[in-house]
């Protein structure tokens, strides 16, 4: 082999080595590169599991109820004066002349019955006050005379004592008769159905030709009249807070059929009573109903204004926990854990609940606890960083 050769050989030898620790390098960098890669995302991972299994929170401090609360209850609307008519005679109906809905004045006829036995009975209450009208004056005929023939001793005074009291038996007979004829006059009376007062026409249950009977209040009354002009709003007040609602308390008043609009009420009275069973004191709101947009019998949802106590803390009533250790509501401290505290309600308004006792106005509670929270568990606060955050960056 010449130098010449031995030279190449050598080179490409040098050269082959040079290739080889270069890709060994290459090698060793890409292994490493991988292994960090995976080490990296495992962290990741790591980290992003345990910050999901923070739950995430929203909180807030309880309101203060210094200004006047408001308890929303709801209510029936009931016209202020109702009055269900029945017949007082017996008979059929000749007529009807008012229908549903139809504004009538009192004294208004609305509807006729015609009544041929009570007819024939005021026919025959007449005859016998006619003949007990003309036995009274041959009576007093009779014993006037009697008294004049006592003056010549004709006729003991015994049989004139007997014909004067028959002119005073005949007398009573005659006033019998003559009640007895206005009993059936005012009896007649009641053919009329007439309305009592001003109102409206809300039910009729009768038509021409039906049957009707004296008192059959037990039925169907033929008409119902309402005066709708004023309103009673019936609503069962919480036994809590029916200190807080004396007469004269103001309250707003709202229909479905009307949504926006509210009309203004006042607490009339309470039944003064707690029924035992809903543990709630009815009571009743009049409420004025000019234009007759509020309908008797239909719903309302009625809020009470309140008198505000300083003292009281509200939450809303998701933020409440009842389990088997009692009422408890969930606060954050400053450590982001859980601190359960058990609390006493005051008043509750439905969509708040107004706490007695356990809260300070410095708590921050949590708005919703999620299902399984425990005292001590950590969280992150809707809106910032929770410590798991941090503790990734």
């Amino acid at each position: 082999m010449s130098p010449s050769d031995l030279h190449t050989s050598t080179r490409a030898r040098r050269g082959l080595r040079i290739a080889a620790l270069a890709g060994a390098i290459v090698a060793i960098v890409i292994v490493a590169e991988g292994v960090w890669t995976r080490a990296s995302g495992d962290t990741k991972l790591r980290n992003w599991t345990e910050a999901q299994a923070i739950p995430t929170v929203a909180v807030a401090p309880p309101a203060n109820d210094a200004a006047n609360g408001e308890l929303k209850l709801p209510g029936r609307l009931e016209a202020y004066a109702s009055a269900p008519l029945y017949a007082r005679v017996s008979g059929y109906v000749k007529d009807w002349k008012a229908d549903i809905g139809a504004r009538v004045k009192a004294g208004d006829v609305l509807a006729e019955i015609e009544t041929p036995d009570l007819d024939q009975q005021l026919q025959q209450a007449r005859s016998a006050l006619a003949t007990a009208q003309a036995n009274e004056k041959l009576a007093k005929v009779t014993a006037e005379r009697w008294q004049k023939i006592l003056v010549s001793n004709a006729v003991s005074k015994q049989d004139v004592d007997e014909k004067v009291s028959d002119y005073a038996a005949k007398r009573a007979l005659t006033a019998q008769a003559r009640a007895s004829v206005e009993q059936y006059v005012a009896t007649k009376g009641f053919a009329r159905i007439v309305a009592p007062f001003d109102g409206i026409v809300t039910a009729r249950n009768t038509d021409v030709g039906a049957l009707v009977n004296a008192g059959s209040a037990s039925g169907s009354p033929l008409f119902v009249v309402s005066d709708t002009h004023k309103l009673r709003a019936y609503v069962n007040v919480p036994q809590n807070s029916v200190p807080s609602v004396p007469a004269g308390t103001k309250a707003v008043l709202g229909v479905p059929e009307h949504a926006g609009k509210t009309w203004e009420a006042t607490v009339e009275s309470s039944a003064q009573a707690v029924n035992a069973q809903s543990g709630t004191t009815l009571m009743q709101l009049a409420v004025d109903n000019p234009d007759g947009q509020l309908l008797p019998g239909g719903y309302a949802s009625v809020t009470l204004h309140l008198p505000g106590d300083a003292n009281l803390l509200s939450v809303p009533a998701s933020a409440l926990i009842f389990d088997a250790k009692g009422l408890r509501v969930a606060t954050v401290g400053d450590d982001n854990r859980v601190a359960l505290k058990t609390v006493t309600i005051a008043r509750d308004s439905g969509a708040t609940i107004q706490i007695g006792s356990g809260l300070s106005a410095q708590d921050r509670v949590i708005q919703n606890p999620p299902d399984g929270i425990a005292d001590g568990a950590e969280v992150r606060i809707a809106g910032q960083q929770g410590s798991a955050t941090k503790k990734q960056g």
